[in-house]
């Protein structure tokens, strides 16, 4: 017999097996033999901290290994091919989903394999500079892949959101996702989850190419009466392992999913300049907030013990309107650590990621000011980040333009390095230098900067002001112990690659999918997925 249960129990009734059925045979009288907790939050609003379950308890059988069917990916080797660029979460899902609709997929990606990529980011640190093909962005993963493992996301109207969850499970991720309010697999186990995913691909007849960048897409014209036609029907690459003009330079043919992610400018560049339809879109910047852990513990659950033994590392959602604009929380990363993010030369970007067991010392966030497309050209033309007034991409590439100059200003102010400038937060507020930083677990290393001084006023007015607010709701969020580090500018992507709503082809050219992050369609894991998805669907409703 199988009974579905809802509780509300105290945390160290809750995070062990054995306890729940403990707790069933003495509150509940249900002499379970098994349990399969379905869904766990936490609730800390008061003193005392709770955690609501909803378990499945097993009375004289067993529970199955999985509580949904796997989903069966057949050979497609010698199935008509769609074209993958970009192998993050959108083109990856794409990928599984064509093998589903019998469909090869041949994806292509521009950086390395996840496990030759994470040498490349353990190089940053030493050598203090970036490679602009296997960094924190690019690579097999995306920029999703070695930044925190997160899928929780609001997005729940395009798609399955609990079947992207179950694709991770059979895909080796822990089965804990699926249960808890707020899921996250880890940046230590999402590498091997992404590669088996690959391997997947690859028993399927489909195809994966590394070190494979996108230079263009293949386009025919036909003339239809007085209008041209334009069809995408492949794409030219070239190889980076090779150094040109001794490398190949393969095409691949057939529709393609652009799923290049929100750091892949080149391809923002290339778009504009062939007359294929962008325009700006909103985005957020900001900063790194770096808290240690066993403070924001005693804020979020309300003790000076913290999280103690069954509490995971706390985190936080926080959210306000300063002066018009949103200023918000943003991937905020409990037990984990600051990462150098930047995608190229002359850039200093922050990130943050957590370990799946989030015990790190330190816990941060993203801290971020809402941007809206009216506002760009202000920002654009300010006295820091003034830009050429010629410049050929002023409109659609202007939110792109601001973050390479926000990015190359905090290079600056970090004497052309990785070390990332940074300011005590209650330094930040109060508009004065640091004479000393916190320790920090940014590995790059911080330099002193005024952040509250150079950052553009339309950001930094704001994010002190929400500090202070933040200060008052939260007693010790306000702190000499917390860092600001600058600069958080890969939210989300600048642009949006307009597509059609019901097709999702690009609305002036045929056989051309945008999809997920990068696109201008999603904003994290999960979303990004639901796209690739989606786009998947698409381009075999389009070949049928």
């Amino acid at each position: 017999m199988v009974t579905e249960l809802s509780l509300r129990i105290l945390p160290r009734q809750a995070y062990n097996e054995q306890s729940i059925i403990a707790y069933l045979r003495q509150e509940r009288g249900i002499d379970a033999q098994a349990v399969r907790v379905v869904k766990r939050s936490i609730d800390a609003r008061q003193r005392t901290i709770y955690v609501n379950l909803t378990v499945r308890a097993y009375v004289n059988e067993e529970p199955p290994l999985l509580d949904f069917e796997p989903y069966i990916y057949k050979d497609v080797s010698e199935r008509p091919s769609v074209i993958v660029v970009g192998a993050g979460p959108g083109g990856l899902f794409a990928a599984l989903r064509l093998i589903e609709l019998g469909l090869k997929p041949i994806v292509i990606e521009r950086g390395k394999d996840v496990r030759e990529r994470k040498k490349d980011i353990a190089r940053i640190r030493p050598e203090q500079k970036v490679d602009p093909e296997s960094n924190y962005s690019f690579g097999e993963g995306g920029a999703g892949a070695y930044s925190d493992g997160k899928l929780y996301t609001r997005s729940k109207k395009r798609g399955n959101t609990d079947r992207i969850l179950q694709i991770f499970v059979q895909h080796g991720a822990s089965p804990a996702i699926l249960s808890d309010a707020h899921p996250h697999i880890g940046t230590d186990r999402l590498p091997r989850v992404i590669e088996n995913m690959r391997k997947t691909i690859l028993s399927c007849g489909g195809e994966v190419h590394f070190q494979t960048k996108m230079t263009g897409l293949i386009v025919r014209s036909k003339e239809q009466g007085a209008r041209s036609e334009r069809t995408v029907v492949g794409v030219e690459t070239e190889v980076t392992s090779c150094p040109l003009p001794l490398a190949p330079c393969p095409t691949f043919d057939g529709p393609v999913i652009l799923a290049t992610g929100h750091s892949a400018r080149d391809v923002y560049r290339y778009l504009a300049e062939s007359g294929i339809d962008i325009e700006a879109k909103g985005l957020a910047i900001g900063v790194r907030l770096e808290h240690p852990a066993e403070l924001i513990d005693q804020i979020q659950y309300h003790s000076r013990e913290g999280r103690g033994k069954w509490l995971p590392a706390a985190e936080y959602s926080l959210v306000t309107q300063v002066q018009g604009r949103g200023v918000y929380s943003f991937c905020m990363c409990p037990g984990g650590f600051v990462v150098p993010a930047a995608s190229g030369p002359e850039q200093v970007v922050v990130n943050g990621m957590s370990p799946s067991n989030r015990n790190g010392r330190w816990s941060n966030s993203g801290m971020v000011v809402e941007i809206r497309p009216e506002d760009l050209q202000a920002l654009s033309n300010s006295p820091l980040t003034g830009k050429d007034k010629k410049s050929p991409f002023k409109g659609d590439l202007e939110g792109l333009l601001l973050q390479e100059e926000l990015e190359r200003q905090c290079w600056l102010q970090a004497n052309q390095k990785q070390t990332a400038p940074a300011q005590r937060m209650t330094d930040f507020v109060n508009g004065r230098l640091s004479a000393s930083l916190n320790p920090s677990s940014y590995a790059p290393g911080l330099i002193a900067s005024p952040l509250h001084f150079w950052l553009p006023e339309f950001i930094s007015t704001r994010l002190r002001e929400a500090f202070r607010l933040w200060g008052k709701q939260k007693h010790g969020f306000l702190t000499q112990e917390a860092t600001v580090i600058g600069i958080e500018t890969r939210t989300s992507s600048p642009v949006r690659i307009l597509r059609d709503s019901e097709t999702l082809q690009h609305i002036c050219i045929a056989g051309l999918f945008p999809c997920g992050e990068g696109a201008g369609y999603a904003g994290g894991i999960v979303s990004a997925a639901v796209d690739g998805e989606r786009c998947a669907e698409s381009a075999a409703a389009y070949l049928q």
